[in-house]
């Protein structure tokens, strides 16, 4: 069995508070996103049963769009609120995903400043890591779609 970072184990760790009610991504598709199995202040827990609807090829391999989702969405239930959106992401894919494997993602809100979220992001199947991320949200006053983001440069 492999060590654990530091990161790693921080982000495993269980919290003394109560497992809190999702306020972000209330009509994600949990089929293609993952199921969300812990949530708490900073922390969410998603876990993904990959399907034949995932697979690129005869060998079975997991496109890594599904993968990426799902840890978007673990981010954003970190994040936990409702007009939260991601900015950015630096992601590595670090080991294959095959058709039938559950990746679990565990997301922790790493840094704070004003609306600016940084979530580190990691997915494992098994023991082995295949994902790991930091991901830029920002938490905005209204819903992204009721911004006028046409105009917001003109004034």
């Amino acid at each position: 069995m492999a060590e654990k970072t530091n990161n790693e184990e921080e982000i495993e760790e269980e919290s003394l508070e109560g497992i809190q009610a999702l306020r972000t991504h209330e009509m994600i598709n949990s089929a293609y996103s993952g199921e969300l199995e812990d949530l708490r202040e900073g922390f969410a827990k998603v876990r993904l049963v990959t399907s034949d609807d995932m697979k690129v090829d005869s060998y079975g391999l997991v496109h890594g769009g599904f993968i990426f989702c799902a840890a978007d969405f673990a981010a954003m239930a970190a994040v936990n609120d409702k007009n939260v959106v991601l900015s950015s992401a630096q992601s590595e894919f670090l080991a294959p995903v095959r058709v039938g494997d559950e990746v679990v993602f565990t997301a922790k809100v790493r840094h704070k400043d004003g609306r600016k979220r940084d979530v580190e992001v990691i997915g494992k199947f098994l023991d082995v890591k295949v994902f790991h991320s930091i991901m830029k949200a920002v938490v905005l006053d209204k819903h992204v779609l009721k911004l006028d983001l046409m105009n917001a440069s003109k004034s």
